[in-house]
């Protein structure tokens, strides 16, 4: 499995269209209820934004999706709703799976699965290795995950894996294996839909240096049209990564050498 450095240790490549998109999907009660309709008919609608950024990312030649579908928080929400997105996402990964593999699409989950029922973990174990073999995008949905929560398991894998670690020896290079994401670069692009300007746990070590870009748009109504404006403004933004502008200017010369 590739290992991907840190941007905290290395400068990593930059290009126009981002290699790696993180997305918060935010506003789906909110278009239901403007709408007057439950909230559950949002998360419904939902799924078929999803379905269009999947494939726009994957014709743009995007590498690696990665959507918060459901955090370890959402179990606060009202048992209901709760119970509505349990069913809609084993129908989703019963309905999506075939059609992933058809279009050469990779799926991983990450978060704590444990606490979801065996007919979900069963689906999940099905659809990853299912897909395994895809190569032309990475879709990865982070379901029960939270930041925290992957920095904590990284940390006590890597104390398993290494019994006698000392505590100068802890270094990113040697917890970065051990995150849930250690098969993908860092975002380049996060996207939270919904108005929101947070990141509400979600990749906290992986967005270090990633560009942060919020849109009022509520999740349902986010389209290609919506993720093209996304990646215009990413491919205006000047990453640095510690440097000064001068010294991004200067490297942009010496490549185009």
């Amino acid at each position: 499995m590739t290992q991907h450095t840190s941007s905290t240790l290395a400068i990593p490549e930059v290009s126009a269209i981002p290699r790696h998109v993180a997305i918060i999907m935010d506003g789906n009660g909110r278009w239901a209820s403007k709408r007057h309709m439950p909230r559950v008919a949002g998360h419904s609608e939902g799924l078929n934004a999803v379905r269009k950024i999947v494939a726009e990312c994957r014709r743009l030649g995007v590498e690696y999706l990665t959507l918060f579908a459901f955090s370890s928080e959402n179990w606060r929400r009202p048992p209901e709703e709760v119970g509505f997105l349990m069913k809609l996402f084993l129908k989703s990964l019963k309905g999506e799976v075939t059609r992933l593999a058809e279009n050469d699409i990779c799926l991983k989950l990450i978060g704590d699965l444990e606490r979801f029922d065996s007919d979900i973990q069963k689906m999940v174990t099905f659809s990853e290795e299912k897909t395994a073999q895809c190569k032309a995008l990475t879709f990865t949905i982070a379901a029960n995950y939270g930041g925290r929560w992957d920095i904590l398991q990284a940390m006590r894998q890597c104390l398993i894996a290494h019994p006698h670690l000392k505590p100068e020896q802890v270094s990113e290079d040697l917890i970065q294996p051990f995150l849930s994401m250690s098969y993908a670069p860092e975002p380049d692009l996060f996207i939270r839909t919904g108005g929101e300007q947070r990141v509400s746990n979600f990749l906290l070590w992986q967005l270090a240096y990633t560009e942060l870009y919020f849109t009022d748009v509520l999740w349902p109504d986010f389209d290609e049209a919506e993720l093209h404006k996304s990646f215009e403004w990413f491919s205006q933004r000047e990453r640095r990564f510690g440097r000064t502008s001068a010294q991004v200017m200067s490297q942009s010369m010496s490549d185009a050498v």
